[in-house]
């Protein structure tokens, strides 16, 4: 029998970094991916200049760089926190779940409605005292409008902001919304989220500082760092009492 001749050291040492890279990427594509809030969308649950780990499988598994899944064991629930690749842009958004498929979504004065009850928000924050009127559509075309996505083009979106609705949302899809309800690009504007859109949860916060202060300003930079934060758990699903 032919002995193998044994590897050298330089083949060893590609073979160690093909293995790292291909796990590596496994791990990212599959399991956890990092992610940073980049804007106040979300505040005061998550603010920016968080940097978080998302569980990717905990809605199934999706093709890699694909919106589509292979396998779905899980689906949202109202009063979560999700990661989604957003419909129109090329990046991620982080925002939550506030309707499923079927539901009856109306904004009434800043007010949440969900199958026409009044939804308990206590993470929910406001900084605009003003309340801007809904827009005047008929109810058919205002569906229609929501659901293509159109409303992100309208020239005035903040008649959108306080009053919307009512909408219904369709199977297949969610409504999100930010918790920073003054300052969130959301299905208010670019309609109903299809679940195929979704990346996973927040998870774990791996580093959080003010994201408000330059880099360039070292000092402050650092001594902005949220310690309090790093490694603790994300809580990101919330039980509305009236469910």
């Amino acid at each position: 029998m032919r002995r193998e001749k044994p590897k050298s050291r330089g083949r060893k040492i590609l073979d160690d970094i093909i293995f790292i890279v291909v796990v590596v990427f496994l791990i990212r594509t599959f399991v956890f991916e990092s992610y940073r809030i980049p804007s106040g969308s979300m505040e005061d649950t998550l603010l920016i200049g968080d940097f978080l780990f998302g569980l990717k499988f905990w809605y199934g598994i999706k093709i890699p760089f694909a919106n589509k899944f292979i396998i779905q064991w899980a689906h949202p629930h109202r009063g979560e926190i999700v990661i989604f690749r957003s419909p129109y842009e090329w990046r991620n958004l982080v925002k939550r779940c506030v309707a499923l498929g079927g539901d009856i979504v109306e904004i009434r004065n800043k007010k949440l409605y969900v199958n026409g009850k009044p939804i308990d928000e206590p993470y929910v924050k406001y900084i605009d005292r003003m309340t801007f009127p809904g827009l005047e559509l008929d109810s058919v075309t205002y569906q229609r409008m929501w659901e293509r996505g159109e409303f992100r083009f309208f020239s005035r979106p903040q008649l959108l902001r306080d009053n919307f609705g009512p909408v219904r949302v369709p199977e297949g899809t969610i409504f999100v919304m930010g918790d920073n309800r003054d300052n969130s690009y959301d299905s208010r504007f670019f309609g109903p989220l299809p679940e195929r859109y979704l990346l996973g949860i927040p998870f774990i916060y791996w580093w959080s500082w003010d994201g408000t202060i330059p880099l360039w300003r070292v000092l402050e930079k650092f001594e902005s760092v949220r310690w309090y934060k790093i490694g603790r758990l994300i809580p990101w699903r919330y039980h509305y009492n009236k469910w």
